[in-house]
């Protein structure tokens, strides 16, 4: 009998931290409804003027393209086309996050870079946490084929989420996170539209707060993958994380550095000071947007000045 009990509760934990055999079942194409966003600053941000260059920026779970409001002109003013679209299930209510999936949205982001790369001559993308690790996924599908991005950047992506191998221990919780979502979706899921406690930029923050049992389920799997294909990345990358990061451990930014096959490949550690925030999306901070955008400004724009 107590053997019996010992091998349940093994298959119990490893269904849960191995994730064997898991599937997203929601895997239809979604389009985002922007008539439904909970406030106008969680909109697409587009900004056009004619250009051949474009950057497409992705945002994070669960955010909104708010964070790249500082970000977005600055790239404009360069001369840069400038997108970043609202992912489906974000900006809009709780609920419809949910029951939406990883395939989900990547599969809505894939189709706005490929109608982008039919578009302009140089294309960029930049990600900051999920929208990071998208970014990476995008140069895993697209590098060394005709759709090929110019340049990526990711600030704080996630390759790893748990992990006794690599002593990187993002969230306890996840280790349940499939047998919860059975049941439940959410915790506690609401739309926060400006952050009163924060300070340094995060007070203006816009998106969801709670806990998104099954979306998160969804994004940790397909993690493994993402980092699986790590050297399939030939683009040129520039990864950028704080090592003092409060949501995702900046061991991540090693493992990219280590597994990527990049042809250029730059890293930049950052050292934020004692803020009350995460230290995570890093354009969004006040003290630090304007010389991380000089520095991004910098990867992308060299080739051009090389040109010049």
């Amino acid at each position: 009998m107590w053997i019996l009990i010992v091998l349940l509760l093994m298959l119990f934990v490893l269904w849960n931290t191995t994730l064997i055999g898991y599937k997203d079942k929601q895997t239809h194409m979604l389009a985002t409804d922007e008539s439904k966003v909970f406030s106008k600053q969680a909109k697409s941000i587009t900004f056009t003027q004619g250009s051949n260059t474009a950057i497409l920026l992705v945002h994070g779970f669960p955010s909104t393209p708010a964070m790249y409001s500082y970000s977005a002109k600055r790239l404009y003013d360069a001369g840069f086309d400038v997108y970043a679209p609202l992912m489906p299930g974000f900006g809009t209510d709780p609920k419809d996050l949910e029951n939406t999936s990883f395939t989900q949205w990547f599969g809505y982001l894939s189709r706005c870079y490929e109608d982008l790369r039919a578009k302009y001559d140089t294309l960029y993308v930049l990600g900051t946490s999920m929208g990071g690790m998208m970014t990476l996924k995008l140069g895993e599908l697209y590098c060394n084929t005709d759709k090929e991005p110019d340049k990526l950047v990711t600030i704080a992506a996630p390759v790893v989420y748990n992990s006794m191998k690599e002593w990187i221990f993002t969230d306890w919780r996840q280790y349940f996170a499939r047998t919860v979502a059975l049941f439940v979706p959410s915790f506690n899921a609401h739309v926060i539209d400006g952050n009163g406690k924060g300070e340094d930029g995060s007070e203006v923050w816009y998106g969801y707060g709670g806990t998104f049992v099954r979306p998160g389920l969804s994004l940790v799997h397909a993690m493994r993958q993402v980092r699986k294909e790590l050297g399939k990345i030939t683009c040129p990358l520039f990864s950028i994380h704080d090592v003092n990061d409060r949501i995702i451990p900046f061991k991540n930014l090693k493992i990219i550095e280590r597994e990527q096959k990049s042809r250029e490949f730059r890293s930049l550690e950052t050292k934020m000071g004692n803020f009350n925030h995460g230290r995570h999306s890093l354009l969004s901070y006040h003290s630090i947007q304007a010389s991380l955008t000089d520095s991004i400004l910098e990867f992308l724009q060299d080739k051009e000045k090389a040109n010049a």
